[in-house]
């Protein structure tokens, strides 16, 4: 079982790059388009906020598994999460009916800086938090 989940952990980021990837190469209605274009627009702007700190959080959950979090790897992943969204932005402007935008990276950026920020605090600063203790639990029963 601790096999399987820490393969799991370690190849969920790549799954889930590659799924940005193939969902940013359709028009931006192609999976989902709400009645409303304003409640539209807003839940897909929204979702710049969270879908790169998704990739940052299975990053760190990768680097957990197996036995490799530390306050540099966690630097890290914040820097590839972001990084990607850069990547996925320009590969958006070359899609026809997609745009990119500065707007959009900033957003992207913010939601992994925020996340980042929540871990690097519960992580390394309070020790008795409970996002450190089950991070902490989960990477030692992993890689056990």
């Amino acid at each position: 079982m601790k096999i399987i989940a820490r393969g799991l952990s370690t190849i969920a980021p790549f799954v889930y790059i590659v799924a940005i990837w193939i969902l940013s190469s359709l028009p931006h209605d192609a999976i989902l388009s709400l009645p409303q274009n304003q409640i539209d627009l807003l839940f897909k702007e929204s979702l710049h906020l969270i879908e790169f700190a998704v990739l940052y959080g299975l990053i760190v959950n990768a680097l957990l598994a197996n036995g490799r979090f530390s306050s540099a790897t966690n630097l890290a992943a914040a820097l590839i999460a972001c990084f990607y969204g850069f990547i996925d932005e320009i590969h958006q402007a070359f899609i026809p009916y997609r745009s990119a935008s500065i707007i959009d990276a900033v957003k992207d950026v913010t939601g992994v800086f925020i996340c980042y920020l929540l871990v690097n605090y519960k992580y390394f600063q309070r020790p008795s938090s409970r996002i450190h203790q089950w991070m902490h639990k989960f990477s030692h029963w992993v890689s056990s």
